[in-house]
């Protein structure tokens, strides 16, 4: 080995700047976990490293979570066919309730066609001495022969609204209202009609026109303009006998005053439909009058 001659200094080491490095690339775990590490191996223990543990937590996770869904969509199955046959099941009831119903729907209205008919039937028995008056009057029966059709129409720039306070039935708003169909059909029957009909709804002594907002009721069944009023009776006669009556006056304002559409025609023949339901106040039995008769006259 050369000796080092006096006054001359000797190089440092190309690495002797990077000594940590050094150490740590040498030494690369801690004096505390070193000794940490062998006393675990000196007592017969080991640790996986930190990175395998979470890689077998997260494929634990997800066995459990499959495990989950395959469970969840095993019951799924199994209680789709229950769930689908109780939903067969509510069907079947629905429709056969259905059924009962319409069913007893039809019966209903079987009933009181039947029951429409026996009224007809004693209103007008033909052998009853005014049988046929009567039948007409209460509007039993289905007629037909001369008469007036009367048509009734909003104005053309009708607008929705009520009526003005103190009008007389037709408001600014130029539509047709009940009360004045009431006064209308009034005048019919004030000129001599035998029979009217509104919109081929007929009427009877106990009809009545009403109003449900800006709709018109005729036996509480709707109406829509133009109204139709249709009426038995001696063609020209009646429409100058309507003409002259105060209500006739009162339409003829009306039309002149608020725009309502009329018109009048002469009819060889008008049919007129017999009244769908016929409200009888009193009824009873045939013969009930001559067995009273006979005990009031017997004597005591």
């Amino acid at each position: 080995m050369p000796q080092q001659e006096p006054g001359r200094r000797v190089p440092a080491r190309p690495d002797a700047s990077m000594s940590l490095l050094t150490t740590v690339m040498s030494n690369t775990l801690d004096e505390g976990y070193a000794q940490a590490a062998a006393r675990r191996r000196a007592e017969g223990r080991s640790e996986l490293p930190r990175t395998l543990r979470a890689r077998l937590w997260l494929a634990a996770g997800l066995v459990l979570a499959a495990l989950v869904v395959t469970l969840g969509a095993a019951q799924a199955r199994e209680a789709a066919p229950t769930l689908a046959r109780e939903r067969e099941e509510l069907l079947d009831r629905v429709e056969s309730g259905t059924a009962d119903v319409d069913a007893l729907q039809d019966e209903v209205n079987e009933l009181r066609a039947e029951v429409a008919d026996r009224q007809r039937d004693a209103i007008g028995d033909p052998e009853s001495e005014h049988g046929e008056l009567i039948a007409l009057l209460a509007g039993a029966t289905p007629v037909a022969g001369p008469g007036l059709e009367l048509t009734v129409n909003d104005a053309e720039d009708a607008a929705p609204g009520e009526d003005a306070p103190g009008g007389g039935g037709f408001s600014d708003t130029g539509r047709v209202r009940d009360r004045d169909l009431q006064r209308v059909v009034n005048g019919l029957w004030q000129a001599g009609a035998e029979a009217i009909s509104v919109n081929g709804q007929r009427l009877t002594a106990l009809s009545a026109i009403r109003a449900a907002g800006d709709a018109v009721l005729v036996d509480n069944r709707p109406l829509v303009p133009p109204y139709t009023l249709l009426a038995i009776g001696a063609g020209d006669d009646l429409a100058a006998a309507f003409a002259g009556t105060p209500d006739g006056r009162y339409l003829e304002v009306l039309r002149d005053s608020y725009g309502i559409r009329t018109s009048t025609a002469v009819r060889d023949e008008v049919r007129l439909p017999a009244a769908p339901a016929l409200a009888i106040r009193t009824a009873r039995p045939a013969g009930t009058e001559a067995s009273e008769a006979s005990e009031e006259g017997s004597p005591q």
